[in-house]
């Protein structure tokens, strides 16, 4: 039997991706030698002509006196040619030229040297700015040394002061670098000023580097003839491919390496302060992911510093990425840290003691001093010495066995009966005064109380219900009345939640001298809360909200238990459906960040 030909394509397939690598490889090889080609060429091109330029403004042929005096010298046309100087742009360039070519100057010089200084270029007008610049020092043998007097205003940088106007330097400092270049300015005379220049921005500028911008403009546009600067990128393919990257022949290599030194120096302070900010940065996210595990959200402050923290940290790096190609340096290693995630389910038990005890229960200062700020009844009450300090029974922890042991001992609990209306009989006798219903001691009473519950709905500040729980506990507190008002409290409309909160520091104000308001209070809600949830229909949801929202209230204020108050939501959860959705809801809204940050 013949053996069967192999159908594998393997070896041709492999045969045709050698092929094509090598085709990419060859078409890289182009690329990469056309861009050197033309950066060659454009360094080239760009030496050539400022070496004619340079050539004519240090030898300049200016034209003789005759020539002035067929030139126009009115004030007129003159101030008016000044006047299109402050607002040069490179599209003026012509008509310029044009017009100084008619003109007499000689008499303007200061005003014409001024008005360029002060004009506000940009990049694009720093070369046709130049050309006209060179042509009036090769015409007016004053303009030189005017127009210098004008730039040592300009860039004497004073110690200690930040740049008004970055902007503006930036262009100032290349366009005076160009003037030198040009030889409008000679190195003796032109030089001094500008390494001055530099010095000062430098030197004053290693901690912040709010200068960073004008000295990366600076290596951009000047660095290769002052600095010998050649982008990395280049040099690597001038090495690959044998090619001699054009100099300058403006500084001697000596000078080149005194300022590539000093760019170099600023380099390491710029990296010094990207460390920083990464680390700054990488702590700002290490505490949002911290923050976002333990309270399921990040507030809006927040968010917004690390947005800057990133911004800042974005625009420096790139500015360091930059400056390190021009000056051939590396960057120093920016390391994440990579933090492992909790397990699920483990969120609470990753957090320590010492971060528990930073967690904030009530977010803001003003809700703190609502519940926790109540008035001095030593101010009010002449009798009152203060609370006394009572004997907590130490209460179980806040684990799931006891709240399962809640649980289970409420559904042993009756059928759904009356909901609560009265409060358990177990008073003691009334402490009123054996006085007759019918006396009018009796009916002043009873019409100044019916005149306090009838106000009480009006107390929707912090204020009012204050004021209203002094006058209770100077004129109306009697155990009747406070029976009395706790039934109201309890009744209060299912409409008026915004009323809950005054009620419940109410109950929490009266507490510092009877603590029965407070307690029969509560077990009137408790009663209730198991009354609704057993419930099977589903109407009057403003009813089982309003009693939820008030048990968070009371909690708040240290007056309901908090292990009551988890069997409550661990109660609705059980059933979670219908109502008890929206009731769950409510809860946590009112004091699931309360219950969460309280250890």
């Amino acid at each position: 039997m013949e053996p069967t030909p192999s159908s594998d394509p393997a070896p041709e397939q492999k045969a045709e991706n050698v092929s094509e690598n090598v085709e990419t490889t060859i078409e890289d090889s182009e690329a990469d030698r056309k861009e050197l080609d033309d950066y060659v060429a454009e360094i080239s091109a760009k030496y050539e002509q400022k070496t004619q330029l340079r050539s004519q403004n240090v030898n300049p042929e200016r034209p003789p006196e005759s020539f002035f005096t067929k030139c126009d010298s009115s004030l007129k046309k003159n101030t008016a040619f000044v006047k299109k100087l402050k607002q040069f742009t490179a599209s003026q360039l012509d008509g310029l030229l044009k017009d100084m070519a008619g003109l007499n100057l000689t008499k303007y010089i200061s005003e014409v040297s001024a008005a360029i200084v002060e004009a506000k270029l940009k990049m694009s007008d720093v070369l046709p700015a130049l050309t006209l610049c060179s042509k009036l020092h090769q015409t007016y043998a004053e303009f030189s040394p005017s127009f210098l007097e004008n730039w040592q205003k300009i860039l004497h940088v004073k110690g200690g002061e930040k740049i008004g106007n970055p902007s503006k330097m930036r262009v100032d400092l290349r366009f005076y670098a160009e003037l030198v270049s040009v030889g409008i300015f000679t190195n003796k005379v032109g030089l001094p000023l500008l390494g001055a220049c530099l010095t000062a921005l430098i030197s004053q500028d290693k901690d912040e580097h709010s200068n960073l911008s004008i000295i990366l403009s600076f290596c951009r546009h000047c660095g290769d003839e002052y600095a010998g600067l050649v982008p990395r990128k280049m040099l690597k393919l001038a090495k690959q491919f044998d090619v001699t990257i054009p100099s300058s022949n403006l500084l001697t290599s000596d000078k080149q390496q005194n300022l590539r030194n000093m760019l170099k120096d600023y380099f390491q302070t710029l990296c010094e302060h990207l460390k920083n900010e990464h680390k700054q940065l990488q702590y700002a996210e290490k505490s949002r992911r911290r923050m976002l595990e333990s309270k399921g959200e990040v507030p809006n402050d927040k968010k917004e510093q690390i947005e800057m923290l990133q911004n800042n940290y974005d625009k420096l790096l790139t500015s360091a990425l930059t400056m390190a190609d021009l000056l051939n340096e590396t960057l120093p290693e920016l390391t994440v840290e990579v933090e492992a995630c909790p397990s699920e389910g483990n969120v609470i038990d990753s957090i320590g003691d010492e971060q528990f005890a930073n967690l904030d229960p009530w977010g803001d200062e003003d809700t703190r001093n609502f519940y926790v700020n109540l008035p001095d009844l030593r101010q009010f009450l002449p009798n009152y010495c203060g609370k006394k300090e009572e004997v907590i029974p130490d209460e179980p922890a806040m684990t799931e066995e006891v709240l399962d042991m809640e649980v289970e001992q409420e559904q042993d609990c009756e059928e759904v009966g009356d909901p609560p209306s009265e409060i358990s009989e177990t008073a003691e006798p009334e402490e009123e005064p054996t006085t007759a219903p019918s006396t009018p001691h009796h009916h002043a009473n009873r019409e100044h109380f019916e005149a306090f519950i009838g106000n009480l709905q009006n107390c929707v500040n912090t204020e009012l219900i204050d004021s209203a729980a002094i006058e209770f506990l100077l004129n109306l507190n009697t155990k009747n009345n406070r029976k009395r008002l706790v039934k109201v409290l309890f009744g209060v409309q299912r409409t008026r939640l915004d009323l809950l909160p005054m009620y419940a520091r109410l109950a929490a104000i009266i507490n510092l001298v009877s603590a029965d308001v407070a307690v029969d209070l509560c077990q009137m809600l408790k009663v209730d809360f198991k009354y609704q949830i057993k419930k099977k229909d589903q109407i009057n949801i403003e009813t089982k909200i309003k009693v939820v929202r008030y048990i968070g209230e009371l909690v708040k204020f240290g007056l309901y238990n908090k292990i009551e108050a988890l069997f409550c939501l661990k109660c609705l959860l059980l059933n979670f459906q219908h109502h008890h959705i929206e009731m769950t809801c409510a809860f946590l809204e009112v004091c699931g960040v309360y219950l969460y940050n309280s250890k």
